[in-house]
């Protein structure tokens, strides 16, 4: 279906709908938060109709089926939810218990779902697009600016053209990025609650002929529009922050990918580095 505000789609579409459907709509679009996570059954045990309601409720929007529109629902409330709404849906999640055990699972899951959607394609043409890019820019700010900084550091040791977009302000960011054109490539870190000035920055550097790969957690994604290469990483509310340890993993296979290309010129380069880590004692040798 179009790229919308889902809410916006169902207010529209509510004089059409029949009675038993206008129920589920109104549910929804009061309590979104809670029906993302609900069963087909259950919505429509919830608002007194029967579950063959509910899917061609869903049906009636647009989707193939209800399970994709509960993902549109659970993409909703991460970009929409406050922090501390955040908190009420995640532990209403997860629940009581084990909370290491349920935590370090659901990253596991997160991984292999990771690794059954990525676009393989787009990964190895990102790969290419990074070896022979003139200048790399990097850039993540907020939630996404630890996984930027780790990218940034890794990619500095390999290259010598990679720029770490850091910035305090719009202003600032612009001024970074004004010289970004045709043979460059920018990398976009983004998950949600998607940041204004990351956005913003891919926007500018798409119009000035860089080349995007955008790193982000859905198709649905305000970056994925300007993407010349979409890699998707699952992440998922933990707390009042999301899980990034996908996207992280992510990251470790394009590093990866990117030293094995370089392979030859990295055997000297780390070499060369060995060397002077030693002679300015840099690390603690007595314990490896």
């Amino acid at each position: 279906m179009a790229k919308q505000d889902l809410l916006t789609i169902i207010r529209e579409r509510m004089p059409e709908l029949s009675k038993g459907q206008k129920q589920i709509a109104n549910y929804i679009l009061a309590h979104y938060e809670k029906a993302a996570y609900m069963t087909a059954s259950k919505l429509g045990s919830l608002v007194g109709v029967s579950e063959s309601t509910v899917v061609r409720f869903a049906i009636e929007l647009g989707f193939d089926g209800y399970p994709e529109l509960q993902r549109s629902l659970q993409d909703l409330i991460r970009t929409k939810l406050t922090s501390f709404q955040r908190i009420e849906v995640a532990n209403n999640l997860i629940g009581e218990g084990d909370m290491l055990e349920k935590v370090l699972n659901s990253d596991a899951e997160r991984i292999r779902h990771t690794l059954d959607l990525v676009d393989r394609e787009a990964f190895h043409t990102a790969i290419d697009k990074i070896l022979s890019a003139h200048r790399i820019y990097i850039i993540g700010v907020r939630s996404s600016a630890s996984l930027a900084s780790f990218l940034s550091q890794n990619f500095q040791m390999i290259f010598d053209n990679v720029q770490f977009v850091q910035t305090t302000s719009g202003s600032e960011m612009f001024e970074r990025i004004m010289r970004i054109g045709p043979g460059d490539v920018m990398i976009a870190l983004s998950f949600p609650r998607y940041s204004k000035r990351t956005i913003n920055a891919v926007e500018y550097a798409r119009e000035a002929g860089a080349n995007i790969i955008a790193i982000t957690d859905s198709p649905l994604s305000p970056i994925a529009q300007y993407a010349d290469q979409l890699l998707t990483a699952q992440s998922d509310m933990v707390s009042f922050v999301d899980s990034l340890v996908a996207p992280l993993s992510l990251i470790n296979a394009m590093i990866a990918a990117v030293s094995m290309k370089k392979q030859e010129e990295l055997d000297v380069l780390f070499r060369r580095l060995e060397n002077i880590w030693d002679e300015y004692d840099v690390y603690d040798k007595a314990h490896g």
